[in-house]
């Protein structure tokens, strides 16, 4: 390998004995300053290349050494040269440009080693491998002639890793994995889960088991690909294992080793044959894997849920019990010579790990025979969050690397989800609105960003039944993100890497507390970068806030669990905030204080209300002049929108979609709300006690979308909506008590999309719908689609669909899986 094994190890320690240095030393060099910051980004770069190097070396027989003596030798006097510069005297400026010009020799030597020789070495390795095989073939040959007697010496490249002597939570995972791998539409199966969670034990224990191994027999080849993979080397050593003497070609690329293996296999055609690819990132790099032939099956475990396959298991956390055991296994020796600590307390930290394995062994072994006041500790730092990293570095490294593959944007919005609390659903609509403002995307790309998360095991979406939130006007009100805590951790904590807490572009009160974090007031009113503002209060949160500069501010977000919350004075100097989102966690609405005349919302373009007493919107339009989007969601709104008559159209010239979402005080549309002629989007839904539509939605000419989503009050639609010659998308799905269409539906010249499903009260359609031309798309269930039947002649572009039932409760947020169900 390009790293002789010690010397690999070597040099990996004194890089980061080097980075560590320079960490310390950095912001009181300032003379050094920028060139210590280069040195610093190239290490941070190359270090984990030497760990990942590291690893593979462990497999490989041994080679010539490098020169990695020389490199190690610079790295030693880089890191004294470090602790010189930091005592260099501020005056001496001929030995700042010394330093200068050596710490730029060194980052050089770094980059050429890592760019240049290891190449050479590499290419050096892959000669070498040909000449093994050659040796390989030479000595088969003579086996197949009975010339000697050989048995080849790498049963151990595709050999089943050893399974730990404790496994816990396995047993009901194994079962249903083998469910599916034994079905016959399944060829390719994912075992997906975030680092840490048992992937590789569980796939071990699968290969292990009397009946896979019954099927399989002796073709069961266990191979761990990693991040960064040799492919075509990972291809020769499995064709040498399946060989079964045969002569081993000479691969010329990858994709010669790929149709070489594909050969073997239909060859062998229709054997039972099973490869379990191990810690698998990259879909290009697994497709090379996939062999479409009669009896092959492939189990890939991976953070990542890849497109290629046919099915994929999520690995779940552990239940207390079983987390409770694995912890013991690690915390405590087994001869029992121990004294425990109290029990109570063993409980908060193990309900601290929130069943995640890795969390649980590191933090349970990190604290075997120790004091209880270290006990104590962590569970006071589980119970806070974020912190838990800075004791327990190898867990932070193993969750971070889920990271390292991630553009840049995308890391990001993963960072952003910290802002949220903990334990709780995070709407997707609110999600998707901050990362449009702050990162610059429009709402596809959003989503897009959302689904790779997800994809990559960092996030789990909670889907409604309509399962619509992709769709062209689909709707994201009914779709939710969940994350384990110790993810919401991590993004807290890569969120805080920069030591000036001035400097963070995030601000995360990560825990409800009755006061501000104590760092934050104690900054003498100096100015914050942060882009993004969180805070979480308690019920008890005194109304006194304290002073805070927050120019950069572009996202506030307040979660809030009193029945009265005052806004904070600090928002009035926020001149660059674009995102308010307020949501009480609380059994009541809450009542905002000071909200209408805040100067701060003149340049606002989004504002997010749940469970709250909704300002008058009369009163609150002259700073709401630039309010792009308003989302009401489970509020009182009727105070809000009553009597609402907008005599000035400019007061709200720039607002084009409202949504409003389970308020259930709503009983009728203002019609005040139809004087905003601008509008855009409209969207009702879930309001069950909206009864009436007024006649004066005709005038709202610029409407697109209208939403009228489960508000089973309402009968009927008035017949001005043909004026809304723009509208092109419709939803009056689950308006179960719908009794009619309104006639002059016909003059909805721009509809494209008509959702009007669990609408079975409409026994007919008004034959002005015939004149609908650039209808496309009507979504219905079975008896209203032998309506549109007859229409069809008069629109023969017009797609009916009627959707299969998908009845799950899993947007109710509760874990199925923990209750118990008695017969």
């Amino acid at each position: 390998m390009a790293l002789q094994f010690a010397g690999g190890i070597v040099l990996g320690a004194v890089a980061g004995e080097l980075l560590k240095a320079i960490l310390d030393v950095k912001d009181k060099a300032i003379h050094c300053k920028i060139y210590l910051e280069r040195l610093e980004s190239t290490l941070k770069r190359v270090i984990p290349l030497i760990e990942q190097i590291n690893r593979l070396d462990q497999e490989l027989l041994d080679r010539g050494r490098t020169d990695t003596d020389v490199l190690i030798g610079q790295l030693k006097e880089g890191k004294e040269l470090v602790r010189k510069c930091s005592k260099l005297p501020f005056w001496n400026y001929y030995q700042k440009y010394r330093y200068s010009k050596r710490f730029l020799k060194l980052d050089a030597s770094l980059l050429r080693f890592f760019q240049m020789d290891m190449q050479v070495e590499m290419w050096r390795d892959g000669k070498q491998l040909l000449v093994d095989l050659k040796e390989a073939n030479r000595r088969l040959d003579g086996m197949n002639r009975g010339e000697i007697t050989f048995q080849i010496g790498i049963q151990g490249w595709c050999s089943v890793p050893q399974i730990p002597t404790l496994t816990v939570g396995l047993d009901v995972p194994l079962k249903e994995l083998k469910m599916l791998l034994f079905k016959d539409s399944i060829s390719v199966l994912g075992l997906c889960a975030p680092a840490g969670c048992g992937k590789t034990t569980l796939a071990a224990k699968l290969c292990c088991d009397e009946q896979v191994k019954g099927i399989f027999k002796e073709n069961i080849f266990f191979l761990t690909v990693s991040s960064l993979p040799n492919v075509k080397v990972i291809l020769q050593r499995l064709y040498i294992q399946m060989a079964c003497g045969r002569q081993v070609p000479e691969f010329q690329n990858d994709e010669d080793a790929v149709k070489q293996l594909g050969y073997l296999l239909r060859q062998r055609e229709p054997e039972p044959i099973l490869f379990v690819l191990d810690d698998v990132w990259s879909e290009y790099v697994l497709q090379k894997f996939v062999f479409r032939t009669k009896g092959f099956k492939v189990l890939v475990t991976s953070r990542t849920a890849f497109q290629i396959l046919d099915s994929t298991y999520s690995l779940k956390m552990l239940s207390d019990p079983d987390a409770m055991t694995l912890f013991s296994h690690s915390a405590f020796p087994q001869d029992g010579n121990y004294n425990r600590p109290d029990n109570d307390l063993v409980r908060k930290v193990v309900r601290g790990c929130k069943g995640f394995p890795l969390a649980l062994m590191v933090i349970g072994h990190s604290l075997r025979q120790q004091p209880a006041r270290k006990w104590r500790n962590t569970e006071r730092k589980l119970s806070e969050g974020g912190t838990i990293f800075d004791s327990h570095k190898d867990l932070l490294d193993s969750l971070a690397t889920s990271l390292d593959f991630l553009d840049e944007t995308v890391r990001e919005c993963f960072m952003d989800l910290g802002s949220f609390p903990e334990d709780q659903r995070i709407p997707a609509s609110a999600l998707i609105d901050i990362w449009v403002e702050l990162h610059g995307l429009d709402e596809d790309d959003a989503y897009v960003n959302l689904l790779e998360l997800s994809t990559r095991n960092l996030v789990n979406l909670i889907e409604s039944t309509r399962k619509d939130e992709g769709e062209i006007d689909g709707s994201f009100n009914e779709l939710f993100i969940v994350q384990h805590d110790m993810l919401r951790d991590l993004a807290i904590y890569q969120s805080r890497q920069k030591q000036n807490i001035k400097e963070h572009k995030r601000l995360i009160m990560d825990r409800r507390g009755n006061n501000l974090p104590r760092s934050w007031r104690e900054q003498d009113n100096q100015p914050f970068s942060a882009r993004l503002m969180s805070i979480h209060t308690g019920e008890m949160f005194s109304s006194s806030w304290c002073e805070m500069q927050l120019p950069k501010v572009e996202v506030l977000i307040l979660n809030v669990l009193a029945r009265n919350y005052t806004l904070p004075q600090f928002m009035e100097k926020m001149s660059k905030l674009k995102v308010l989102i307020i949501t009480n966690h609380g059994p009541c609405h809450a009542k905002l204080s000071d909200f209408p005349r805040l100067d701060s919302l003149s340049h606002i373009k989004i504002i997010r209300l749940e469970k709250v007493l909704a300002p008058s919107l009369r009163e609150a339009t002259e700073p709401l002049k630039n309010l792009q989007k308003l989302s009401l969601v489970m509020c009182e709104v009727s105070h809000a929108l009553s009597n609402c008559i907008i005599k000035n159209p400019n007061m709200l010239s720039k607002l084009i979609e409202i949504d409003i979402d389970y308020c259930n005080d709503l009983t009728e549309l203002p019609p005040g709300i139809c004087d905003i002629v601008h509008l855009q989007k409209l969207s009702i839904t879930n309001c069950h006690n909206l009864s009436a539509v007024p006649e004066r939605i005709g005038r709202m000419t610029d409407l697109e979308v209208l939403r009228l989503h489960a508000c089973t009050g309402l009968l009927e639609l008035p017949d001005s909506i043909g004026r809304l010659h723009k509208l092109r998308f419709l939803d009056v799905s689950d308006c179960s008590n719908l009794k009619k269409m309104p006639e002059g539906m016909g003059e909805l010249c721009g509809l494209r999309k008509l959702d009007m499903r669990q609408c079975s009260r409409v026994m007919d359609l008004p034959w002005s719908i015939m004149d609908l031309r650039h209808l496309k798309d009507v979504i219905c269930d079975e008896e209203t689609a032998s309506l549109w039947d007859t229409l069809r002649i008069y629109l023969p572009e017009l797609n009916v669909r009627v959707p299969g039932e998908n009845i799950n409760l899993n947007w109710l947020g509760i874990n199925l899986n923990r209750l118990n169900f008695h017969s």
